[in-house]
């Protein structure tokens, strides 16, 4: 059966909704899915052990026992999080040669999915609040990201994660879906579900953006303002050496935030746009694969504390002072 067959609408009585999405994957061609297959294992192994191995490294390692490194922790449990929401599911239906998903199973997908996104995006403001006040307020930096604010930041940032993704799955769960059953992607998402949709959108697209601007917006508008006075505080220090150090400790996180925010941006600011399937999908595979499995390689790159300590964990040999 042809895409084209699968896109058109099936006859359906009058008030029967669908009930099962078919998800076409990555690719169509059936000799190419074990090469698909053999290639999302392999990132996704590696991307579990990798966060796992951050994971770890912090928790055996004391000069890691510091705010920053506590972020970072939460930061690879996310990741970890959200390859697992979609990638295995992909490498299941790869198996069984079964394309079909069950509607709830598919909002329960992206439910999840904008959980731990949206976690991921008030994680990196937090951590860029902790470079401001490691950098620009050293001496009351102790105070004021004691272990209470770590734990205060992180459970805001996940009760602000699960008010926007309950919000736009319940949006999407009043939309009615009775034509075309079809996604062209390897997990369920909002832009593919508001193609499919017999309703209207535009109410839901607004909310996309209106609520968007305000838990994307808000963050970046933080993290940006804190790295201005971050960069201001570490062009002041006079020694060359002292700068290279604060400079270091932020540039990895830069380097995250840049990639989370232009695939995020670029995969929900551009709704009205119908043909970018093939787009659509190298985006997904930016947004669940590249960024967990980049962000260990990322931290630990320059890093000779992180460097150090994976050492360690790999050799078995680390210190529990």
């Amino acid at each position: 059966i042809s895409l084209q067959e699968l896109m058109q609408p099936k006859p359906r009585a009058n008030g029967t909704a669908v009930t099962e999405f078919i998800l076409l994957g990555l690719v169509e061609t059936p000799g190419l899915w074990p090469a698909v297959f053999v290639l999302f294992l392999f990132a996704y192994l590696v991307t579990v052990g990798g966060n796992l191995s951050i994971l770890a490294a912090i928790l055996v390692e004391p000069k890691l026992h510091t705010p920053m490194y506590f972020f970072l922790g939460n930061l690879s449990v996310l990741d970890i999080g959200c390859i697992t929401v979609t990638v295995p599911l992909m490498l299941g239906r790869l198996l069984s040669h079964k394309r079909t998903v069950p509607y709830a199973a598919c909002l329960t997908q992206l439910f999840f999915f904008h959980l731990l996104v949206g976690v991921d995006c008030f994680l990196l403001t937090a951590m860029a609040y902790d470079r401001f006040l490691a950098i620009c307020r050293p001496l009351t930096y102790s105070t004021r990201m004691s272990q209470t604010v770590q734990r205060i930041l992180v459970a805001v940032s996940w009760a602000c994660a699960f008010s926007n993704a309950l919000t736009h799955t319940v949006a999407i769960s009043t939309l009615n879906f009775c034509g075309p059953n079809v996604i062209n992607h390897f997990y369920c998402d909002l832009p593919q579900l508001f193609q499919l949709s017999c309703s209207s959108t535009q109410l839901n697209e607004l909310l996309l953006f209106g609520v968007g601007f305000i838990m994307a917006g808000t963050p970046l508008a933080l993290v940006v303002t804190s790295y201005i006075h971050v960069a201001a505080a570490v062009l002041g220090i006079r020694s060359v050496e002292g700068r290279k150090k604060a400079f270091s400790t932020c540039g990895s996180h830069l380097t995250v935030v840049a990639i989370f925010y232009g695939s995020g941006i670029f995969n929900y600011m551009r709704l009205g746009s119908a043909k970018l399937s093939v787009k659509d999908k190298a985006v997904g595979i930016f947004n669940t694969v590249a960024n967990p499995m980049l962000n260990p390689i990322i931290y630990s790159l320059r890093n000779p504390d992180v460097q150090g300590a994976l050492r360690r964990v790999i050799k078995g040999r680390w210190s529990l002072e």
